[in-house]
């Protein structure tokens, strides 16, 4: 089968290849072996090419953390599902594997493309915003990256929870996605000073949540922004620096920070996550969300895709489609 495989740690344009005579991965107990129709990528997918990321796999691996696929065989031989795939097989790739019981039924209301992008993202956003920070209606949400992977999947969760979205983004064209996402306000951070615009959005109330995908000065910011009892839901470091938070602002200024990693619910709350994707596929189906799929990009694009992700060029989800 096609596969993209990386022998060597790097930047993943260096170092992932195509290959046409990789292995089909063999099914263990409780997976399946499923067609790839679509892989969505994401941040990790570059963060693992670095050596960068929590999760090692051994060389070689395919790398792709995210998949809508079919299953080719078995039972349930043709349902259409989405969830991460087993390492070291990934989803830039002919097939995968998934294990069975973290495999989900796939939104009937999207197509493959959206489908692929609607698992990690938005768990991401739906954990963080109501397991985490219990976002309130009428509550101001602050979401950085906000035309980015999952900032785009938190704007439109905040929006379908009666939140007041401010969006932060890089540039007019992430200016113009955040806008049709449904963001009340949106501040580019490279013509505008996000804090003053929330502090003035808020008249001095400040975000009651943040939701930061990125870290380092946006961290910073949001600390300087954040209201009274507010919470700074910590994501990700896509910005390449981990802040070290000064305790004591938190104490005289009544604000949590709290941490969001998704993946754990999938072994210490199954449960959750499983209806999180009900609900997930509720408001899919409503129309309420829609992953924001800015390009369908065929297998052979797959490593200059995860590069502009990793590059930061990249706006809503890139996806790869397996048939193209």
């Amino acid at each position: 089968m096609r596969a993209w495989q990386a022998h060597r740690l790097g930047e993943p344009a260096e170092v992932m290849r195509l290959a046409d005579d990789t292995p089909q991965p063999e099914p263990g107990p409780g997976q399946l072996l499923v067609r790839v129709r679509a892989a969505a990528v994401n941040f990790p997918d570059a963060l693992m090419l670095r050596g960068h990321y929590q999760v090692r796999p051994p060389l070689p691996f395919t790398p792709g953390v995210e998949l809508c696929g079919e299953v080719a065989a078995g039972p349930r031989g043709g349902e259409r599902l989405i969830g991460t795939p087993v390492l070291p097989h990934g989803a830039f790739a002919e097939y995968a594997l998934l294990d069975a019981a973290t495999a989900f039924p796939a939104p009937p209301a999207l197509d493959d493309a959206e489908a692929a992008a609607l698992h990690i993202g938005y768990q991401t956003a739906w954990f963080a915003l109501h397991r985490r920070a219990r976002l309130q209606p009428g509550e101001t949400l602050l979401v950085h990256a906000a035309a980015g992977g999952v900032g785009s999947a938190a704007v439109q969760l905040g929006r379908a929870a009666g939140a007041r979205v401010i969006a932060v983004v890089g540039g007019p064209e992430k200016a113009d996605a955040a806008r049709a996402l449904g963001a009340d306000l949106v501040v580019d951070r490279r013509t505008e000073d996000f804090v003053t615009a929330v502090k003035q959005a808020t008249d001095g109330h400040g975000a009651d949540v943040v939701f930061d995908p990125v870290g380092g000065d946006a961290y910073t910011g949001s600390t300087k922004c954040v209201a009274f009892e507010g919470r700074i839901v910590v994501v990700g470091f896509a910005a390449g620096q981990i802040p070290a938070p000064a305790l004591n602002h938190a104490l005289v200024k009544n604000y949590s920070i709290l941490g969001l990693h998704w993946g754990l619910y999938n072994t210490r709350d199954p449960h959750a996550v499983h209806a999180a994707h009900e609900k997930l596929t509720e408001l899919a189906e409503t129309g309420v969300v829609r992953p924001l799929v800015s390009a369908r990009l065929p297998l052979a694009d797959a490593a200059e895709a995860v590069q502009r992700v990793a590059d930061g060029r990249s706006t809503g989800r890139l996806v790869v489609l397996t048939d193209r």
